[in-house]
């Protein structure tokens, strides 16, 4: 999963996208910082233009703008900033704003998952090769505070496995087996990755159909990348596999 990201300016995202402001109704900052991570401010895109809005989708029945659930009468904070592709449908968060066909890009120039190969964390930074920002695959919704009636906009970046991929699988702490503390087999990890849109499948994300929006849930092909520890102090070799 992702937990800190560099977004694009909005300069970079009127040249890319075409939008020069935001051309939202929903309430709230008009601005990102240059690092975001969770319940931050920061921009994605839907069909009818460049939104703002808390990195953690709020879901519909939260109590509050902060994500959150109840059980047994009492209030839960809930992680949003990322949502698993295998929740689409069901009873979870995802299915119901998917079912609404709720699809948007976030623009990321660059973005950071811990690397522990070495036995403590390194954060490692993903950026195309190309140069471009990612527009990565991700899902909005809007709520409406029952106080004051203002309706605020908040989006999440979709993961999937990655556990086949030669880079990708070698981020994360390792998941350990909780009797025994050690590490688990390959084939029972989780590795998690966000999920790059294309730029010639931009239109069929926003716009197209559930079925062609879920053909393009896909692990981007390594060639995609240029990587490195986000700090160079820190620079490790990897071993890909």
């Amino acid at each position: 999963m992702c937990n800190r990201y560099h977004p694009t300016g909005r300069a970079r995202i009127r040249d890319l996208f075409g939008f020069v402001s935001v051309e939202s109704v929903v309430a709230g900052p008009q601005d990102w910082p240059e690092a975001i991570g969770p319940l931050q401010p920061g921009p994605f895109i839907r069909p009818n233009g460049l939104h703002v809005g808390q990195w953690g989708l709020t879901p519909d029945h939260s109590r509050t703008l902060k994500p959150t659930r109840q059980s047994d009468g009492k209030t839960f904070p809930m992680s949003t900033n990322n949502l698993r592709v295998e929740k689409l449908e069901g009873r979870g968060v995802l299915a119901p704003v998917w079912s609404r066909g709720q699809r948007c890009l976030v623009p990321a120039d660059s973005y950071d998952e811990p690397y522990w190969g070495t036995g403590k964390n390194i954060w490692w930074r993903f950026a195309r090769a190309d140069g471009a920002p990612w527009a990565l695959a991700g899902v909005w919704n809007e709520w409406t505070d029952h106080g004051t009636g203002e309706v605020l906009g908040s989006y999440s970046m979709l993961t999937m496995n990655c556990d086949a991929h030669p880079l990708l699988k070698l981020m994360h702490k390792p998941e350990v087996d909780k009797a025994t503390g050690q590490p688990l087999p390959a084939h029972l990890q989780d590795k998690r990755t966000v999920v790059p849109i294309e730029r010639s499948d931009w239109d069929a994300w926003l716009n197209g159909t559930e079925v062609q929006a879920r053909e393009l849930i896909r692990l981007p092909a390594l060639e995609l990348y240029v990587h490195g520890a986000a700090d160079p102090a820190k620079q490790v070799d990897l071993r890909l596999q």
